[in-house]
């Protein structure tokens, strides 16, 4: 069963960016997107085979997810149940038989940090909303989580140890997650592998130099590891400041 998350930076920009023809190259069950800062009715969407769940923004253009799946959901909500969280339109869960997939776009801890102490509670309660999923049956968490987790994630940890995204606090709570019973998939796979990232930034010519972060992940709870066959990032795939990320599953 493969799976795929894509932070479109805009899905109607992307869609102009080759979008519908690497939706099915990529050929997945599950296709998550993050960022596609729409409202409902702005473009319609749609694939053969596949059912899809939105989750949009109350602010225009901003935020907002989407999960387009061949396989019918026992349940769907939005949102972690927190109402200071559920108004930016982050997260989607669908229920399967036997495990939860959940897509998020984790809030940016932004210039100056200057939503840093928003993002600790989001990161705590998200966690205890995973945890909670958790205890009835395995997740597979999938997104844009806005931190790169150690030096190796990115190109220029030093320069970058105070931005957001790679401050103590956020990698830490990474740490946390994953000490809670979760496992990186990419790492389980690619413990040392360096200079493979899934973000660039569009300044500075950051993609072609191959100056980027890893900050999209596949995350599942750790007894599914004997189940993982396969993860990936798709570099080679354009359309957005992020790339895809896949990961495979019996």
């Amino acid at each position: 069963m493969k799976f795929i998350s894509w932070n479109v930076n805009g899905l109607r920009a992307c869609m102009g960016k080759g979008f519908a023809e690497s939706f099915e190259a990529l050929d997945a069950d599950f296709f998550c997107l993050q960022e596609t800062k729409m409202q409902a009715g702005q473009l319609d969407l749609q694939f053969p085979g596949y059912q899809s769940y939105w989750n949009y923004a109350e602010k225009k253009g901003y935020s907002g997810t989407a999960i387009f799946t061949r396989h019918t959901p026992l349940s769907v909500t939005y949102g972690i149940g927190i109402d200071d969280h559920d108004h930016e339109g982050r997260v989607i869960t669908l229920e399967m038989p036997d495990f939860f997939l959940v897509t998020v776009y984790v809030p940016n801890s932004q210039d100056e940090l200057r939503r840093l102490d928003y993002r600790m509670t989001w990161e705590d309660d998200f966690r205890n909303y995973l945890l909670q999923l958790d205890a009835k049956k395995p997740v597979i968490v999938c997104g844009d989580l806005n931190v790169a987790h150690k030096e190796i994630d990115l190109k220029n940890p030093k320069t970058n140890r105070r931005n957001a995204g790679f401050t103590d606090e956020e990698r830490e709570k990474f740490t946390a997650l994953l000490d809670a019973g979760f496992t990186d998939t990419f790492r389980h796979f690619f413990p040392d592998l360096t200079d493979t990232y899934s973000w660039w930034s569009y300044r500075f010519r950051a993609r072609e130099k191959n100056a980027g972060w890893r900050i999209d992940y596949f995350v599942t709870s750790k007894r599914l590891d004997n189940r993982l066959v396969s993860a990936a990032i798709h570099n080679e795939i354009f359309g957005s400041d992020h790339c895809p990320v896949e990961l495979v599953i019996e």
